[in-house]
């Protein structure tokens, strides 16, 4: 075992995935799986094989799809849990199932309703049945920073007896903080018997702003993977920042000595089509991947990076990403060499009519954008066209808008193959258009959130539109993305209209 190589666990499929309106259709989850094989990332968690049959169907099409990383699905210490988990990744080259138990107190009496003994059993019971389908197992102790040190060395104890190969360690409630994290791990490793024999994990979530922190206090006290997320996207406040931890390791070698097998100028566009698949806009502040990352306002250290660039920079620009918004594509260009680019960024369409659909508006942005970016690609794939068996598609959009006037919108869309056309008035065009939309959909959703971000830079830029929809509990968020930003809001209405449609939702696991 190489004691200075940090495994790179990504849980953005599966943890991230439970961010309130981040679920993703099987395509998207896709994309993502292998952007994040291209990033080097280790193992990918998929998803929660048990929760549904499109959690299940996803794993399973990621597991035939990728090749160099690890495909693990999560499963509770249920038997039912981990044969599905099994059958989920049973295509993979290289795979592992991951399963869990609360192990603190306070859950085993009030969630689990469970005596130590019996926890230890399910436990060790869940391990050997994951035994049968991979040698590859991670057993997790839910809410492990609020359990018994002494409770924890004993199943850990017993689940590398049972043959697990890794243990984690989560921090699920976000309560931990780094002196305690470091001091916890080194003396649990040393309490369990054959610890010394497998890879310690950390998983920690950011309740308190600390879950980088954490996971790097980890790492100093005996652990050797990771569990991250692209963007911290994760429930609650999200997980540890995969880009954060990866680059403190790579710029502070000095300290740490650890090395990842990460691919660092992959970082910004992972993080930019997780942002673009999941609605959820990276803020301007944001370290690493925010627009503000490496700016410059004060003249001082405007000076200063002008002079050397090390002044004021402690990594630069380009060793994440930030130079790889490069010209991809023209008006020119032709099929092939359209449908290679997309291959060359991570999107495989699934069908000739997807690919064809693909093309054709590719061929309309490029007739209103004169530079097209392996952003705009991104955003045109999200645009609705990945599964072209929609109930909802935009067809044509006009607005009348003046001042002192209720704007007046009116569109053309159709329902179920059935061309609708509806006009309405609004408190502004956006409002008109949903409203016009309203009137012949009435689908009783809520509109929970409406943001909208430039996709690159320019006043050329496409505007990339999120609609967050909720009806009856249920949390569903829409894309779009038009030179025209009202046009983008229309088609990212109907994408949200599309999925509360579809009825795919997830039902979340317990979160380690």
């Amino acid at each position: 075992m190489n004691t200075n190589r940090v495994v790179i666990f990504d849980t953005t499929l599966r943890d991230g995935e439970q961010s309130p309106g981040a679920a993703m259709t099987r395509e998207e989850k896709v994309r993502i799986a292998r952007q994040l094989e291209k990033l080097g990332v280790d193992i990918i968690e998929a998803g929660f094989a048990a929760a549904s049959a499109g959690d299940f169907d996803a794993i399973a099409e990621i597991a035939q799809t990728i090749k160099n990383s690890t495909v693990c699905s999560l499963s509770r210490a249920q038997e039912k849990d981990v044969r599905r988990a099994g059958e989920a990744i049973a295509a993979a080259p290289r795979k592992r199932i991951h399963t869990f138990i609360a192990t603190s107190p306070l859950h085993m009496e009030y969630k689990l309703k469970m005596q130590p003994d019996a926890v230890i059993q399910a436990a060790v019971a869940a391990i050997k049945i994951a035994r049968e389908y991979t040698d590859d197992i991670e057993f997790s102790c839910e809410d492990a920073f609020r359990s018994d040190i002494q409770f924890l060395a004993e199943i850990c104890s017993a689940a590398i007896e049972a043959g697990a190969t890794t243990l984690n360690i989560p921090d699920t409630v976000g309560y931990s903080i780094p002196s305690n994290t470091e001091t916890f791990f080194r003396q649990l490793i040393a309490q369990t018997t054959g610890g010394e024999k497998v890879i310690w994990s950390a998983h920690c979530h950011n309740d308190l702003g600390l879950a980088v922190g954490n996971s790097l206090a980890a790492l100093q006290g005996g652990a050797r993977q990771v569990e991250c997320a692209i963007n911290g996207l994760g429930e609650r406040a999200g997980n540890a920042s995969l880009e954060e931890i990866v680059m403190a390791l790579k710029t502070r070698h000095d300290l740490f000595g650890l090395e990842t097998g990460i691919d660092t100028t992959q970082i910004v566009p992972t993080s930019k089509l997780v942002s673009t698949i999941t609605g959820y806009p990276v803020q301007p502040n944001k370290a690493i991947v925010g627009a503000n990352a490496f700016a410059h306002e004060s003249g001082i250290h405007q000076d200063g990076v002008l002079k050397k660039r090390e002044t004021y920079e402690i990594m630069s620009a380009e060793s994440v990403g930030w130079s790889t918004n490069r010209l991809s594509l023209g008006k020119l260009s032709g099929r092939n060499a359209f449908r290679t680019k997309l291959a060359e960024i991570g999107i495989e369409l699934n069908s000739e009519e997807s690919l064809n659909a693909a093309f054709t508006r590719f061929k309309e942005l490029a007739d209103k954008k004169r530079e097209i970016f392996d952003e705009d690609l991104h955003a045109l794939v999200s645009d609705a066209i990945i599964n072209p068996q929609e109930a909802f598609k935009y067809i044509s959009l006009k607005i009348r808008t003046e001042t002192g006037e209720a704007p007046i919108a009116e569109i053309v869309f159709t329902m179920n193959g059935e061309e609708k056309r509806s006009i309405s008035e609004g408190s502004g065009p956006v409002d008109a258009v949903f409203k016009a939309i309203e009137s012949i959909v009435q689908s009783g959703a809520n509109l929970q959130l409406y943001s909208v971000n430039a996709v690159t830079a320019g006043t050329e830029s496409q505007g990339e539109v999120t609609v967050r929809l909720s009806r009856d509990g249920h949390l569903v968020n829409g894309q779009g993305a038009d030179t025209d930003v009202i046009v983008a809001s229309a088609k990212a209405y109907l994408s949200a209209l599309n999925k509360l449609h579809a009825g795919n939702h997830k039902i979340k696991a317990q979160g380690v």
